[in-house]
């Protein structure tokens, strides 16, 4: 399989400039997380060779951007933007920061389909009816700073500003000044309090990710859990990301024979079919459920100490009592 790529040879006029701000220039609609994901991901090479966002491009020179087709007519295409109050739960927001609730079954941002109704499109459609944002004369475009799984709710992280964005990336790169709580559902009994540390590596062309020694590419993944509820057959967990791997607590949890409820890809199969026929539940039960933020400064301070919460959806609850009887 051939992942999806774009070339483009730098010309005179633009050489000299960093890879990062030929890259915003060339899909003028992607989000910066976005960007600064692909090049974290390796995803922009020049002359063949993986560079870092302050490369600086010369005449010549030839940039791989690897992106779908529907992703580049997608960025580079804008889809109007209108003014409209926000259609979902905000559970905090400042002149820097907005945090929002995202509901089960929205995008983030536009995959490889080119969806373009999107969390990220809802956020503009709102900013832009508060007067903060201008799709024609902003020179930035807030964007979120980390993303969640179509089929995973809660919390997501928007910088109104550039400042913002870049503080708020730099933070859920670091960890050290926050930490993200999730909960799910997973199948049988869980007792007390646990740590798995295992590494993690994602295979790029079939996206699935599996337990790999660091010697054989894998990298740290460490989850903490504690049991919050137990069910007899299922157990209600609390999960806090010490690091933030692709579907780390999916895999991780399926690796120590407790997957998450609902989990298709990495779970128990015959209990994925059971709760879909009991529950109609087709996806993951995981929830982003609280962000706690430390010593922050800057465009943050207005966070700093905070802990910033979402409820389990009235649907997952539902799943439970169904489950459970409870």
């Amino acid at each position: 399989m051939i992942f999806p790529m774009k070339e483009v040879v730098i010309t005179k006029s633009n050489a000299g400039q960093k890879a990062e701000k030929f890259v915003r220039k060339y899909l003028p609609e992607a989000p910066l997380g976005f960007i600064f994901k692909a090049f974290r991901k390796k995803d922009i090479k020049v002359n063949g060779h993986w560079v870092k966002k302050d490369f600086i491009l010369s005449e010549g020179d030839v940039v791989r951007v690897y992106v779908t087709d529907a992703q580049l007519a997608d960025f580079a295409k804008p889809r109007p933007v209108e003014k409209k109050e926000f259609p979902y739960p905000i559970a905090y927001e400042d002149d820097k920061v907005l945090i929002v609730d995202k509901p089960k079954g929205i995008l983030v941002y536009g995959d490889k389909t080119g969806v373009r109704e999107t969390l990220g499109n809802a956020v503009l459609d709102y900013l832009y009816l508060k007067g903060e944002y201008d799709p024609e004369g902003s020179s930035f475009t807030p964007s979120p700073a980390h993303r969640l799984d179509r089929n995973t709710s809660g919390l997501v992280c928007y910088g109104k500003t550039d400042a913002a964005l870049k503080a708020l990336t730099d933070l859920f790169k670091e960890r050290e000044e926050i930490e993200k709580t999730y909960l799910a559902l997973v199948v049988g009994d869980v007792e007390g309090n646990g740590r798995i540390d295992k590494p993690l590596k994602k295979d790029s062309f079939s996206g699935r990710v599996s337990i790999c020694p660091v010697k054989d590419g894998g990298k740290t993944a460490i989850t903490e859990y504690r049991s919050v509820k137990r069910y007899g057959d299922y157990t209600l967990l609390e999960l806090h990301l010490l690091t933030g791997r692709t579907h780390q607590l999916r895999v991780h949890l399926a690796s120590i024979g407790h997957p998450i409820v609902g989990d298709e890809k990495y779970g128990d199969f015959a209990d994925c079919r059971k709760v879909k026929k009991l529950c109609g539940l087709e996806s993951q039960f995981l929830h982003a459920a609280k962000l706690r933020f430390g010593k922050v400064n800057g465009p943050l301070l207005g966070l700093r100490g905070k802990e910033i919460a979402s409820t389990l959806p009235k649907d997952l609850v539902e799943v439970i009592e169904t489950l459970t009887g409870k």
